[in-house]
């Protein structure tokens, strides 16, 4: 369903009892729609009793593109950041916290617990910061602090990153994205690639190929440099999972997020990359269903 926020348009996932007493909000991560989303971690969570309510972030599958903004030059913008200049991107993370509050708002929900995978993760923090009290617990998975100085995406990650489909044809689309995803993936938990390959194609049947959007999506992300200082101030209930094995976003940037945030609880999952099969969501389970019950009535 499309609910309205911000002066935009949002797709909206609503599972479970709409009168539910604990209520999910799931963030997802750069240039991912909210069927990325495993469906057995959403039956899952729908089974212990609470109501989960997914969305597509802006600019991204059938949520409002953003297009009249304009592409930003990302390697002019990530040379200013090295240097410590000031990223200027067309929206920031602090505006995709608004929208998430704002698909809240329109579904009638006055706090939710807030879980977040890799930008969705910073996006939660963001929400955790700006409004406390409408965060019942916080699960930053995958994700970082954003702190100067962590490491990044390994250079073969890095390398497939940069490069782009030969075309816009489906098939194109589809050979870049199993290249991409095989690349990040999970090395305890490898998913069969004709699986693989059906999600992506759903996924690009769905909401369409993008890029323009993920490129303005991952300008907020690099603009956002105040926010690993900020975390010292939270006293949110907080859980941190991030993979052993992630090449994309590596370990060290959960951990730092973990100390920074008052009493935050770290669980690092050997073999897990930076997605979440169902071997991981088997992993993530347990730890997460007993920090939601941390905030729950």
């Amino acid at each position: 369903m499309k609910v309205a926020a911000n002066g935009l348009s949002f797709e909206v996932e609503d599972s479970g009892p709409a009168g539910a007493a604990s209520p999910v909000l799931l963030v997802m991560g750069l240039g991912m729609q909210l069927t990325a989303w495993p469906q057995s971690l959403v039956d899952a969570l729908v089974a212990a009793g609470h109501r989960v309510i997914r969305f597509d972030n802006r600019d991204i599958g059938l949520s409002t593109w953003l297009d009249h903004l304009g592409v930003p030059n990302l390697l002019w913008e990530s040379m200013k950041l090295r240097l410590g200049l000031p990223v200027r991107a067309p929206y920031a993370l602090t505006d995709l916290a608004a929208d998430a509050f704002g698909v809240l708002d329109a579904l009638g929900v006055a706090s939710a617990h807030v879980v977040g995978a890799s930008m969705g993760g910073m996006i939660a923090q963001r929400m955790a910061l700006a409004a406390p009290q409408r965060v019942r617990t916080l699960a930053s998975i995958m994700s970082s602090s954003g702190a100067r100085g962590l490491p990044g995406p390994q250079a073969r990650v890095l390398q497939v990153m940069m490069s782009r489909p030969k075309d816009r044809s489906e098939p194109a689309v589809l050979a870049h994205y199993v290249r991409l995803f095989q690349a990040i993936g999970s090395p305890g938990y490898p998913e069969p690639e004709p699986v693989l390959r059906q999600r992506i194609l759903d996924s690009v049947r769905r909401g369409g190929y993008h890029p323009a959007g993920s490129a303005r999506q991952l300008a907020a992300v690099a603009a956002d440099t105040t926010r690993a200082q900020a975390l010292r101030e939270l006293r949110v209930p907080t859980l941190v999972v991030h993979g052993a094995a992630d090449p994309l976003v590596p370990v060290a940037c959960g951990e730092d997020t973990a100390r920074r945030i008052p009493g935050a609880r770290l669980v690092t999952v050997p073999g897990m990359g930076h997605d979440l099969p169902q071997g991981v969501v088997e992993r993530l389970l347990p730890p997460l269903l007993e920090h939601l019950r941390l905030g729950s009535p």
